[in-house]
C-alpha cells in the first residue's frame, strides 16, 4: 500500500527586451530602480512581462542565459567549502542545524518536502488540487495544479531547477503563497500554455494546525528506513476563483472547504529506483495466487458545533507493508485527544472501488465511543496518479526534467474502464461528515485492494494500480 505524500505565466526569460519589465522572482519584488539588463542577469530575475514576448512554456525544456549558472555558481562559493551556500531565509533567526539553509540534515536523495491542497465546493460540483514537492538533495523543484469537474481532469505538472530560485515556492504558474502563517495560505495556477485552467484561491483555517503522528517505516529486508515523515495539517473555508475554458466560478466561503497538509523527511519512491540493488518484492500477486487484501484510508476534517465552534479529526490507516495509524479528534484550542483504534466502515462503487458513504467508528483513549458519518459529494474527485503519486506517463517525481519543464493533460471521462486501469481508484474524494448535530467537510483518500465478497468488489474492479 501506499505512504502518503505543501508569478511568472511563462517561462523564465532574460531577453534584453524583457529585462526592464523583470522582477526577482525569489522576493517578488519590482526591480529596484538603477539595475540595468547585466545586473539583472546576475540576480536570476524572472520576466512578468506578457506571454507573446516570451518563449511559450510547453512541453519541452527551456534554455536560460548562459550568464545566469555563472553568477548562480560564484553564489555558492561565498562560504567555505565545508558550509553551505547563503540564502536569503540566512538572515531570520530560525536556523535549526550548524549549516545554511541550502543544505538540509541528512544527505538522502529520497529527502523531500511537500506542500498539498485540495479545495472543493460543497456539492461536490468543482474541485481543486495542488501539489509541491522540494528536494534540496536533488536540486529540483516540482508540482502539479488542477481541476476536477465531475468526471473531467485537467492536469498541469511543472519542473524546474531549484538553484536558479532557491527560495520560490512555485514553477512557472503553479505558484504557492504563505498570507498568514499557520492561518491563511494561497493557492495559485496563473493562466498558461498547457491547460485551459486557471485559479486563485485562499484557504483560512477554522482551527490552527495539527500533527499527525510520524510516519516511519522501516525496509524489512535490508534495515534501511524508507519512510521517515512528519505531517500537519489544516482545515477551512476558501475564497476567490477558479476559471476553466473560460468560464470563471466565484469562490465563496461556506460554499467551499478545502484541506492543506505540509510534511517533510525522507519518503518513497522519490526519483528512479537504483538499478544495482536486489529485486524489490512486487505486491502484484502471482499468476494464479489469490489479489493481496489491503486498504489505506486518510481522512482529514472539520465539523461545526450548534454553537458554532469548530473541532477536527484526523484518521489515517495504512494496511499492509506499511502497517501504520494515526488518529486523533483535535481541539481549535490546541487540544488533541489520541483515538486507540479507528475502524472505517465504508460503502464502495462496486466497478469503480470509490467511497460512497459509510462510517468513522472512533475508540477513543478513554473508552469513549464515537461514530462520524461519512457522505461522498458529487461526482468529482481528483486522481492523484496524474500529479505524479506513482509513475505517470514514464515520469516520476523528483527527477530531473530541465531547467524548466512543464506539460500536462485533460482526461474526458476519469470514470471509463480505459481511464481507471491507468488512474486506479486513489483520488482526492470531498466529503460531508456529520457526528451529533456537528457539521462538516472534508477530504477522503481511500484504496482496497484484493477482493472482498462482503463489500461486493470483485477482481474485476482490482487494477492493481502502483501509486510508489
Amino acid at each position: 500500500m501506499v505512504a502518503r505524500h505543501g508569478r511568472c505565466v511563462h517561462a523564465p526569460c532574460l531577453t534584453r527586451s524583457c529585462l526592464t519589465r523583470c522582477r526577482s522572482a525569489a522576493a517578488g519584488v519590482p526591480l529596484p530602480a538603477g539595475i540595468g539588463t547585466e545586473a539583472a542577469l546576475v540576480t536570476g530575475i524572472e520576466c512578468i512581462s506578457s506571454r507573446s514576448s516570451c518563449a511559450a512554456a510547453g512541453r519541452r525544456s527551456l534554455r536560460q542565459s548562459p550568464a545566469a549558472p555563472i553568477a548562480l555558481e560564484g553564489m555558492s562559493q561565498m562560504a567555505p567549502k565545508d558550509i553551505g551556500a547563503l540564502r536569503g531565509a540566512d538572515e531570520t533567526l530560525t536556523h535549526q542545524i550548524v549549516d545554511t539553509f541550502a543544505t538540509v540534515s541528512e544527505s538522502d536523495l529520497a529527502w523531500t518536502e511537500k506542500i498539498w491542497g485540495s479545495l472543493a465546493s460543497v456539492d461536490g460540483s468543482l474541485q481543486v488540487d495542488f501539489g509541491l514537492g522540494k528536494y534540496q538533495n536533488r536540486g529540483i523543484i516540482d508540482g502539479f495544479a488542477g481541476v476536477s469537474r465531475g468526471r473531467e481532469q485537467w492536469t498541469v505538472r511543472g519542473s524546474r531547477e531549484l538553484r536558479t530560485a532557491p527560495e520560490l515556492m512555485g514553477i512557472g504558474p503553479i505558484e504557492y503563497e504563505i498570507i498568514d502563517p499557520l492561518t491563511k495560505v494561497r493557492f495559485r495556477l496563473a493562466e498558461n500554455d498547457i491547460q485551459p485552467i486557471s485559479f486563485d484561491l485562499v484557504l483560512s483555517g477554522v482551527t490552527q494546525p495539527f500533527f499527525e503522528d510520524r510516519n516511519l517505516v522501516r525496509n524489512r529486508h535490508t534495515g534501511r528506513v524508507d519512510v521517515n515523515i512528519v505531517r500537519y495539517h489544516q482545515g477551512g473555508w476558501a475564497s476567490g476563483t477558479v476559471t476553466v475554458n473560460g468560464e470563471t466560478y466565484e469562490v465563496r466561503p461556506e460554499t467551499w472547504f478545502g484541506y492543506r497538509d505540509h510534511s517533510w523527511g525522507v519518503r518513497q519512491a522519490v526519483g528512479a529506483a537504483p538499478t544495482d540493488l536486489a529485486p524489490r518484492r512486487s505486491a502484484t500477486p502471482k499468476p494464479g495466487a489469490a489479489p493481496v487484501k489491503g486498504l489505506m484510508k486518510w481522512a482529514p476534517v472539520f465539523l461545526r458545533r450548534a454553537d458554532g465552534t469548530y473541532y477536527e479529526t484526523a484518521i489515517f490507516i495504512a494496511g499492509g507493508a506499511w502497517g501504520y495509524t494515526s488518529a486523533y479528534v483535535n481541539e481549535a484550542g490546541g487540544r488533541q485527544n489520541a483515538v486507540r483504534h479507528a475502524e472505517p466502515h465504508m460503502a464502495y462503487d462496486p466497478r469503480t472501488r470509490f467511497v460512497k458513504g459509510g462510517e468513522l467508528h472512533l475508540t477513543m483513549e478513554s473508552g469513549e465511543q464515537r461514530v462520524i458519518e461519512v457522505e461522498a459529494l458529487g461526482e468529482s474527485g481528483f486522481f492523484l496518479k496524474t500529479g505524479l503519486y506513482g509513475e505517470w506517463k514514464g515520469q516520476i517525481h523528483g527527477s530531473w526534467k530541465g531547467k524548466l519543464h512543464l506539460d500536462g493533460e485533460y482526461i474526458a471521462d476519469c470514470w471509463s474502464d480505459e481511464s481507471l486501469r491507468e488512474l486506479g481508484q486513489f483520488r482526492d474524494t470531498p466529503v460531508r461528515v456529520r457526528e451529533g448535530d456537528a457539521v462538516g467537510y472534508g477530504i477522503m483518500e481511500s484504496i482496497i485492494g484484493g477482493e472482498w465478497p462482503e463489500l461486493g468488489l470483485t477482481a474485476d474492479s482490482d487494477h492493481q494500480v502502483s501509486y510508489s
